[in-house]
């Protein structure tokens, strides 16, 4: 059996949702495709499908982009989320976001939660806590107990058979009348123009992301209304933001890029690695499509989706 098959995991008795229903997660052995723990000086998870590095230079990305994307989207959220008492971040990354929620709404329980703590601070707001686990594994909090679950840029994380079954982990532990917003982006298989060096980046990332399962094709970002549907969801509305990237786009399309050049080379040595291409041919590869992007303006394809649970009489 390849190593990569996917079949349904069993769920703490606390994550389950009234069905007993978890998320599909990928069962993962050590194995011929795997790849390095450590490639230079970059540290990757081997025992899960996340793509990207969980190390000092990843958290400090991370926070840039959180910047970023607040910038684009002009706020933290788009949901009319009123003044919510529970609030839960799946996949937090270093917190910042969920951070800001806490200190916007003191008198709410912010709870980021995600495979590793990667930012430790010794002044974390007071009504924040993080809680670690795997959401692929279902979520270990009590159905119905958030007012507001937000999930953000998880494309490089959850295989794509996981999505529908995550989606409905999220509404399970939102509460009657909370809400769902999903934030989610595409590979550049979604860039708009794309040139010749950014269609070639492309190629030789997707067997990587393929090997791992994940969504190579951006049919994440079409389906997000179907899956908060499916999870029974109402009142969904969806918001696309074609983005700028290059400094062609002013400030943000400066910092835009500059955040996709260097998650792009954050997965250079593993793409190197598995296509048997020298790293160097692969940075020089993202450093052409990125003079690509001011050539021919383009554009990045950003979707904010949310959803709210019904009250049920």
């Amino acid at each position: 059996m390849p190593w990569w098959f996917f079949r349904r995991r069993r769920a703490p008795a606390t994550a389950a949702g009234p069905t007993g229903s978890t998320p599909s997660a990928p069962d993962r052995q050590t194995g011929e495709g795997a790849l390095p723990r450590l490639q230079g000086n970059r540290r990757y998870l081997q025992e899960q499908p996340y793509l990207l590095p969980k190390d000092l230079g990843e958290v400090n990305r991370l926070d840039f982009q959180h910047y970023v994307l607040r910038s684009l989207l002009r706020g933290n959220y788009l949901a009319p989320i009123g003044q919510p008492r529970r609030i839960l971040d799946v996949g937090c990354g270093t917190g910042q976001w969920a951070f800001e929620l806490a200190q916007q709404f003191p008198q709410a329980e912010v709870i980021g939660f995600d495979l590793e703590q990667v930012k430790v601070t010794s002044t974390p707001p007071a009504n924040f806590r993080f809680v670690q686990g795997d959401a692929l594994q279902g979520l270990p909090f009590e159905s119905g107990s958030f007012d507001f679950v937000h999930q953000r840029l998880l494309i490089l994380a959850v295989p794509l058979p996981s999505w529908p079954g995550l989606v409905q982990e999220l509404a399970r532990v939102t509460a009657p009348g909370g809400w769902v917003e999903l934030v989610e982006t595409s590979t550049m298989h979604d860039f708009v123009p794309a040139g010749p060096a950014t269609r070639a980046f492309y190629q030789l990332g997707r067997p990587l992301a393929a090997l791992r399962g994940l969504d190579v094709e951006g049919v994440v970002l079409r389906s997000l209304e179907r899956y908060l549907v499916e999870a029974g969801l109402i009142n969904i509305q969806r918001q696309l933001v074609e983005a700028p990237v290059g400094d062609w786009g002013g400030r943000l399309g400066s910092l835009l890029a500059l955040d996709l050049r260097e998650a792009s080379k954050a997965v250079s040595g593993p793409i190197a690695t598995l296509s048997h291409v020298p790293e160097q041919e692969v940075l020089d590869l993202i450093e052409r499509a990125s003079q690509e992007w001011n050539t021919l303006q383009t554009r990045c394809p950003f979707v904010v989706t949310y959803g709210q649970k019904p009250v049920h009489s």
